[in-house]
């Protein structure tokens, strides 16, 4: 039984964050001091802590910089910021942050604690220090290890550590840091993470890049099949592993997954910068685009937000363009950053992830595109589908300048006709209205027949993943005798029935994915999305939404991500496989006719009138509850009049602590009833602010009072007026 979940698509700018490039408003990091803490550090000297699971954050007083790696360690916890020093604090209530220098003038950009003492950080330039007195003093130890930028270090025990940086640059240490011997995983990609196991080794890195080793074993080099950056690995030993990444995935190793292809449906709508487990069942995860934090109590078999959060979706348009049909959506095959778009007869290309886009090319024998592709093989070579007169396939060779016409043959109107074998992208396949299937094997240059096969209107064109044996085609019959599937075990040359929906007038679209490659979506023109988990060789309706099926999606990094278009300005999403769905509007009066899924912070929706592109925001961001407003040390405990006073409804109220001790903080009426407790903890020493909220109270007197180890410090009068 699926659950669904209505949500609202609004167009004014929001209040509360959304999954944009703004990187700052959002976490780098995250640690798990103990079951019920957490600290999430980000820029701009962002770092919030809970002491009950994320229901309620404390924010820490800091210098307004950028936190980049956080590592904890008994009750202490510490931070590094891309400068010469580290940061630490405890896990007790509202601690203060201590600043540590490092003697020098170094850039760090990682820290690990094996214990409450010994420590290490790594940077820039081949640095290493180690601390055995929690930061009081460092010694550098960077022996044997070549200058070159270092992003990760971590060790096992007081004597095996290993530290991985730019260029594939990887260096161990079996001598508590002493002395650094280089190890070459193969690679010469951006290392960014690295974690060392009792029992073996994982690194991670940009475009997908992941080496992982067991034991006394070689290196291995796990094709990972996809290509943005692994942020963050983490786990209890190598045989549980957690990855995550900007594609928004969080995947693992278990049950013998050595490609590490189990992955953790999880609802955050953007790139995943860190997740930490403290145990085997515990974790936390973290993005830089939003302050939504994630968590899991069952081992990542599912996850959830740490609060009362759900999602907010927005369609922003990109592209304003009257003549869409099809999908001409299509991804630079090796430029992650770069997408291309047919709107008409026009193509434009966006080289920062679909934000914006430009005209680069017009195709002038032609009306309206439906498919289009740049070729991996040689990304000057184009091939579209256009509508003209006829309908053909045309070609260029110089990055579309010129057109040549590859194959004349009319099309449906609004189908899809054209497909790259993306097993071998030398391999283009057409199929016209009134029958046939054609097969290029230069690249989309020429196109031979090769089936009969009596299709009437063909809407859509897969090939499975790593079998090019295996080709389904969606057809749109026009004697209106239903939507059908047809299933070719033979690269096309035979085909049989795997779908006959009498209810459905077309078969839009279908979807597949690597990492999933039993399973296939079906959209229809009538009331289901179909699914197949035998490879297409049958289908069976999986969501029903009452109106037009149209365009159908599976994230390129996360096939737990799936979308479900209608014929008209609404989407229906789902983040774990179908399980619970989301309703989002907000096109217009126009049709969604494809979209591409390249991430789950990068999702693209082609529709008749231009492209668009998925921002999503979430309520219940992060509230900061209590923050130190400086981290000196004052001379007594103080208690300081609210303000303002009067008030309506909200008031800060400031205290002093000058000792670690217990501090209790509570609001009473005028009868000494207990209305709030507003602080309960221990404190390092320091002065702090609290806001007070009384918009559920009546207007009136109210006294606020402040005791210390379990004897009253002081006690204050405030008035609410409303």
């Amino acid at each position: 039984m699926n659950s669904l979940t209505f949500l609202t698509i609004i167009f004014f700018p929001l209040f509360f964050l959304s999954t944009n490039p703004i990187y700052s408003q959002g976490f780098n990091c995250v640690t798990v001091p103990d079951e019920t803490t957490i600290i999430a550090a980000g820029d701009s000297g962002k770092i919030y802590r809970s002491f009950d699971s994320g229901l309620s954050w404390n924010a820490i007083g800091s210098p307004v910089i950028n936190y980049n790696s956080i590592s904890s360690a008994d009750f202490y916890t510490y931070l590094t910021a891309g400068n010469s020093r580290v940061y630490r604090t405890t896990t007790f209530a509202s601690a203060a942050l201590i600043d540590i220098m490092i003697p020098g003038n170094h850039v760090f950009n990682s820290v690990y604690f094996l214990n409450d003492s010994v420590g290490f950080v790594c940077g820039d330039n081949g640095i290493v220090f180690k601390t055995s007195n929690r930061g009081a003093n460092w010694t550098q130890q960077n022996s044997g290890i070549q200058p070159s930028r270092l992003n990760s270090i971590s060790f096992k025990d007081l004597n095996n550590g290993i530290t991985a940086g730019d260029s594939g640059k990887v260096f161990i240490t079996s001598d508590g840091g002493l002395s650094w011997t280089p190890v070459l995983p193969g690679t010469t990609k951006r290392l960014l993470k690295t974690k060392y196991f009792s029992d073996g080794i994982v690194i991670s890195g940009e475009y997908g890049a992941l080496f992982v080793k067991h034991g006394s074993s070689d290196w291995e080099n796990i094709n990972t099949r996809i290509i943005s950056d692994i942020r963050s690995v983490t786990g209890m030993d190598i045989n549980d592993v957690h990855i995550c990444g900007g594609g928004g995935f969080i995947r693992n190793n278990r049950s013998g997954s050595s490609a590490f292809t189990n992955f953790e449906s999880n609802p955050m709508m953007g790139g995943l910068t860190d997740i930490n487990f403290y145990n085997s069942k515990t974790g936390y995860g973290v993005s830089r685009s939003n302050r939504a934090v994630i968590k899991t109590n069952d081992g990542g078999d599912t996850w959830q937000f740490t609060q009362g959060v759900y999602p907010t979706y927005i369609w922003e348009r990109k592209i304003s363009f009257a003549l869409g049909s099809g999908n001409a959506l299509c991804r630079h095959p090796h430029n992650r950053n770069t997408f291309f778009c047919g709107l008409g007869n026009r193509i434009y290309v966006s080289r920062n992830d679909g934000e914006d886009w430009s005209h680069i090319a017009t195709v002038s024998s032609g009306v309206v595109m439906h498919s289009l592709y740049v070729s991996p093989v040689d990304t000057n070579i184009w091939v579209c589908a256009i509508e003209g007169s006829p309908d053909r396939i045309m070609r260029s060779d110089n990055y579309g300048s010129n057109w040549t016409i590859s194959i004349l043959g009319a099309f449906s109107t609004y189908g899809q006709p054209l497909e790259m074998d993306q097993n071998d992208p030398s391999v283009f396949y057409f199929a016209p209205d009134g029958g046939g299937f054609y097969k290029s094997t230069d690249n989309g240059n020429t196109f031979n027949l090769i089936s009969n096969y009596p299709f009437s209107s063909p809407c859509d064109i897969i090939v499975m993943w790593d079998s090019s044996d295996v080709i389904l085609l969606g057809d749109g019959p026009t004697d209106e005798s239903g939507a059908k599937i047809f299933r070719s075990i033979n690269s096309g040359v035979n085909w049989s029935l795997a779908l006959d929906d009498s209810t459905g007038a077309e078969i839009p679209s279908m979807s597949n994915s690597v990492f999933e490659k039993n399973v296939i979506y079906s959209t229809e023109a009538g009331d289901n999305l179909f699914k197949s988990t035998d490879y297409g060789s049958s289908f069976h309706p999986f969501f029903e939404i009452g109106f037009l099926n149209w365009a159908s999606g599976i994230c390129e990094e996360d096939p737990t991500l799936i979308f479900d278009g209608m014929y008209g300005n609404s989407c229906y999403i789902s983040s774990n496989s179908g399980v619970d769905w989301s309703f989002t509007r907000g096109v217009g009066n126009y049709a969604g006719l494809g979209i591409l899924p390249a991430s789950k912070d990068n999702i693209l929706l082609f529709t008749t009138s231009g492209v668009y592109k998925l921002k999503t925001s979430y309520n219940g961001i992060v509230s900061v509850k209590e923050k130190i407003i400086a981290s000196e040390i004052p001379d007594k405990f103080m208690l300081s009049q609210n303000y303002p006073n009067p008030f309506n409804p909200k008031t800060i109220i400031s205290y002093q602590v000058p000792l670690l001790n217990f501090v209790l903080l509570k609001v009473f009426d005028v009868l000494g009833n207990e209305i709030s407790t507003l602080v309960e903890g221990r404190h390092d020493p320091g002065n702090y602010e609290i806001e007070f909220n009384g918009s559920l109270l009546s207007s009136g007197i109210y006294f606020y009072s402040l005791a210390v180890g379990g004897s009253i410090v002081d006690t204050k009068r405030m008035v609410l007026l409303k």
